[in-house]
C-alpha cells in the first residue's frame, strides 16, 4: 500500500516538474492557476514570525491597540498572496524568431510576455538557461527579453525550458511557474574553417539557365514577380505602366562557376570538410561568384546571392544531423 502511495506521488512529483509544451501557436497559450506555485520567501518567513512574537506579546499584555496592529499586518500578509498570485495568472508566452548563427557563436532566442487584462503586470522574472531577465508587462501589451545560449555543435538548438516568477508586490511571497517549453530552436551553421583558396573549377556551364538565378552584374531578361523577390530587382517601369509585377534578372559573367566539391577534400574528418565547405561558401559569395555544392547524395546548382548561400549554409548544418 505504501509502495502504491509512494509510487503515486513520484510520479505526479516528476509530471510536474517535466516542462509544459506550448507548442507551435504559443500565442493561445496562458498560465492558469494549475501550473503555478506560491510559497512565503525568507522575508515572508520572518514576517510571520514577527507577527507571531506580536501576537504573544498582545495576548500577554491584553493590549487592544497591539492586536489591532497584529491583525492589519496578518491581513496585509494575506492579501498579499492574492496580488503575488495575480501577478502571474493568465500571462501568455510565445517565442520570437532565433536568427541562424555560426557553431560557437552565442544563440539569441526571445521570450514574449502577453498580458490580455487591463492590469499591469510589474516585476515578472523570466528565467531560462541560466540567466533571468525582469520586465514590466503593461495592460493590454506585451514585454520582449532576449537571452542568449552558447551553441557548441551544428544543426538545430532547441530553447531551453523558461519558467516565470515573481515577488511583487512585498516579496513576502515567491509565485513561480511550471517549466515551459518554447516551440523555438536555432539553426546552427558550421564553425567556418580556415581560409583556403577556392577550389580551380575550370568547366563552365553551357547554356546560361544557372546565371540567370544568380546575382551578377549583367541584366538578362525578366520574369514573372516572385514571393520573396527583393525589391529592389522589382520592374517598377512595368509596374507604373501597369503591365505587371516582374523580376529583373542577372547573369553571372562567364567562367566564374565554382563548385565546391565534398570529394576534394581529402584527408579530412565529416565536421571538417562541413567546416571547410562553410569557408568556402562564405568566401565565393563575399567575392560574388556563382558557386554549386556537391554532397554526397546531394546537388545544388550555381547560383549567387544571400537566398542560395543560406541554403548552402543550412544544407551543410543539417548534414545528416540527428
Amino acid at each position: 500500500m505504501l509502495n502504491k502511495f509512494y509510487g503515486a506521488l513520484s510520479q505526479l512529483a516528476l509530471a510536474r516538474s517535466m516542462p509544459v509544451s506550448l507548442g507551435r501557436t504559443a500565442v493561445g497559450t496562458s498560465l492558469h492557476r494549475r501550473s503555478l506555485y506560491i510559497l512565503p520567501t525568507r522575508e515572508g518567513l520572518y514576517y510571520g514570525f514577527m507577527l507571531a512574537v506580536m501576537l504573544v506579546a498582545a495576548v500577554n499584555y491584553a493590549n487592544g491597540l497591539a492586536y489591532a496592529l497584529t491583525f492589519l499586518l496578518a491581513a496585509l500578509g494575506m492579501v498579499a498572496i492574492l496580488h503575488t498570485h495575480r501577478n502571474l495568472t493568465g500571462l501568455r508566452l510565445s517565442a520570437g524568431p532565433a536568427p541562424p548563427v555560426f557553431a560557437g557563436a552565442p544563440a539569441r532566442f526571445t521570450v514574449i510576455a502577453h498580458n490580455d487584462s487591463g492590469l499591469a503586470r510589474l516585476a515578472v522574472d523570466i528565467a531560462l538557461g541560466g540567466q533571468t531577465g525582469r520586465v514590466d508587462v503593461p495592460g493590454q501589451g506585451i514585454a520582449v527579453h532576449e537571452f542568449t545560449v552558447p551553441s557548441r555543435v551544428r544543426g538545430y538548438l532547441q530553447a531551453p525550458p523558461v519558467r516565470l516568477s515573481t515577488r511583487f508586490p512585498l516579496g513576502l511571497w515567491r509565485a513561480w511557474s511550471r517549466p515551459l517549453a518554447l516551440s523555438a530552436r536555432c539553426l546552427v551553421y558550421p564553425r567556418p574553417g580556415p581560409e583556403r583558396a577556392l577550389p580551380e573549377t575550370p568547366s563552365v556551364l553551357a547554356g546560361r539557365e544557372f546565371a540567370r538565378n544568380a546575382d551578377g552584374e549583367d541584366f538578362a531578361g525578366l520574369r514573372e514577380f516572385r514571393h520573396g523577390d527583393p525589391m529592389q530587382r522589382v520592374a517598377w517601369k512595368k509596374v507604373a505602366a501597369g503591365k505587371g509585377w516582374y523580376t529583373k534578372q542577372f547573369a553571372a559573367p562567364a567562367g566564374q562557376v565554382v563548385w565546391l566539391d565534398w570529394d576534394a577534400l581529402h584527408g579530412l574528418d565529416e565536421e571538417e570538410r562541413l567546416s571547410q565547405l562553410c569557408r568556402w561558401v562564405l568566401m565565393a559569395e563575399q567575392q560574388s561568384l556563382a558557386y554549386g555544392l556537391r554532397l554526397p547524395g546531394l546537388v545544388l546548382t550555381p547560383a549567387s546571392g544571400a537566398a542560395h548561400r543560406d541554403h548552402c549554409l543550412e544544407r551543410l548544418a543539417l548534414f545528416q544531423w540527428q
